[in-house]
């Protein structure tokens, strides 16, 4: 497994490994799994991606394994709850972001039928392939990303900024930026 050529963020944590190799920009179309990388990108904001990995299990926990519907009836005993959950990240605007974006989830699913389909519209149906050669030639944010972020803006969905919708887009395979000479990238 170490043999392996990867892209330079990967380090060598077990853990970061295996979300390289097995996750970033392999392309996700179950809603569940959207939301889940939509709250937990949100929740990076301001913090490194491997504390939100190392807390991945405890978020999946503390809300309801990331099911929208279950989230978004979420009250304010059990955001006092979340509060005091030692296992997330115990930020009131993060944890009520999460709730209200789980209730704009569901009313994207209800215009659009999923959300899947809701968000691949903005890649037109097809993961975006780049060929970065380093790290520096991945962009914080594109086009792409900054129209993702002003619409779920528009649909009130918070902590979605282009620079966290372009992560987010990276997560679930929007967009593949895994560089030319990582072993996940598709030219491979």
């Amino acid at each position: 497994m170490t043999d392996l050529n990867r892209c330079p963020w990967a380090g060598s944590d077990p853990l970061y490994l295996a979300y390289h190799d097995d996750e970033w920009g392999v392309p996700v179309h179950d809603d569940r799994t959207l939301f889940e990388f939509l709250i937990l990108e949100g929740a990076q904001a301001g913090l490194s991606w491997l504390t939100i990995l190392r807390k991945r299990d405890a978020y999946r926990r503390a809300f309801a394994g990331f099911d929208p519907a279950a989230v978004a009836t979420f009250d304010e005993a059990r955001i006092a709850a979340l509060l005091a959950d030692p296992g997330i990240v115990r930020n009131r605007l993060k944890i009520n972001a999460t709730v209200g974006n789980a209730r704009a989830f569901l009313a994207v699913q209800r215009e659009f039928g999923t959300f899947n389909a809701y968000v691949w519209g903005f890649v037109g149906g097809q993961p975006i392939v780049n060929t970065p050669a380093t790290l520096a030639d991945v962009p914080a944010e594109t086009a792409e990303s900054r129209a993702l972020s002003a619409d779920l803006k528009r649909r009130g969905f918070r902590f979605v900024g282009p620079t966290i919708m372009y992560a987010y887009m990276q997560a679930v395979g929007l967009v593949n930026d895994h560089l030319v000479t990582c072993f996940r990238h598709p030219s491979a």
